[in-house]
């Protein structure tokens, strides 16, 4: 399992992937920072981890695209089916593979505190709190990305069908809003990623929202792993 880690996590950097992904990043996350702190005197980071949300939206279908759809397409996924690896420590390499491009990325957000520290004290709780509530709700869309990524053999397919949940995603409380049954209404609000993300933004550590990223990342490996075990 750690080789076929080390394997993904190296490939990042031996393509331009890697760097596309930290390059964007890096400039909408500088943007952010910029505009919600540094322009407004404020010490306040949490505007910023907020708009982030749309920016990691655009950048995991491009972070999983190729996980498991490059496998699929230069048959590799047959030896990796005849290893002596479990289906479910492959997956989860992939997964956590993808999870440490993510935290390599929102490393950069460190040094955002860093420069905030030289004016005023920050409050290292609700960065905290940012800084986990983020790497969970990517760790979700990541989960989600991984999937599509296993049902096809084309890059491009996996990345467009990533993005379009995404999203629909980032839409769905727009969407909920508009349905004039109340039931369906809050079901559906009930399943906003932007919502329970924004509870963290705001300093709100809530167990609920840390079980239902966690349990959307559970449900979706182990779809992968059933579609492969299938497939084998």
């Amino acid at each position: 399992m750690l080789a076929i880690l080390k394997r993904e996590i190296i490939s990042y950097f031996t393509s331009a992937i890697g760097y596309v992904v930290l390059s964007i990043f890096l400039a909408f996350s500088g943007f952010y920072f910029y505009a919600t702190c540094l322009m407004s005197n404020s010490a306040d980071i949490s505007y910023t981890f907020s708009n982030l949300f749309t920016v990691l939206i655009f950048l995991v279908p491009i972070i999983t695209m190729r996980l498991m759809s490059e496998e699929r397409k230069q048959k590799t996924d047959q030896l990796l089916f005849t290893s002596p690896v479990s289906l479910l420590k492959i997956v989860l390499a992939k997964f956590f593979s993808a999870l440490v491009m993510v935290l390599i990325c929102e490393s950069i957000t460190l040094f955002y505190t860093l420069i905030i520290s030289f004016f005023t004290l920050p409050n290292f709780g609700i960065l905290f709190g940012n800084f986990f509530g983020m790497l969970l709700m990517a760790g979700a869309l990541l989960s989600i990305g991984l999937f599509l990524s296993s049902t096809t053999e084309n890059q491009i397919v996996a990345a467009v069908s990533t993005f379009a949940v995404g999203v629909f995603i980032l839409l769905l409380d727009t969407i909920a809003k508009s349905i004039p049954v109340e039931f369906i209404t809050n079901f559906l609000l009930n399943l906003s990623f932007m919502k329970r993300y924004n509870n963290f933004t705001s300093g709100i550590f809530s167990l609920p929202d840390v079980t239902f990223f966690i349990s959307v990342i559970f449900v979706f490996i182990f779809l992968t792993v059933r579609l492969f075990q299938k497939k084998k």
